[in-house]
């Protein structure tokens, strides 16, 4: 159903069930933000007083999230363009937990381009 789909970066057989079962048909997901929604990765506000920051929602497809989030981990491991990607933005003051908040949304973006 997703030719290539395992010759991505941290995604193997059960990720990829998950990601193609949550995705389901044609036409149930009009974007990536609604990729992001189902899967409980979309950004809410949090903020509190001077502070702006975000968090990931608690909700939706907790079977989504995870995989997501095992592919984001494998790439913050191993995938050297990730790596760099996170040296950079630590420097810019952000933490793991925020990176990995970016990366899960990339990834979301990613897997709805196909």
């Amino acid at each position: 159903m997703a030719p290539g789909l395992q010759e991505t970066q941290g995604v193997g057989p059960v990720t990829g069930a998950i990601l193609i079962t949550a995705y389901s048909h044609h036409g149930r997901i009009r974007s990536e933000a609604a990729f992001a929604a189902l899967g409980g990765i979309a950004p809410l506000p949090a903020s509190t007083g001077n502070t702006t920051r975000h968090r990931l929602s608690r909700s939706g497809d907790r079977q989504l999230n995870r995989a997501i989030d095992v592919i984001t981990r494998t790439r913050m491991s191993c995938d050297p363009t990730t790596r760099d990607y996170v040296l950079r933005r630590q420097s810019e003051g952000l933490s793991k937990r925020e990176i990995r908040g970016c990366l899960k949304r990339y990834i979301c973006r990613s897997s709805t381009e196909s």
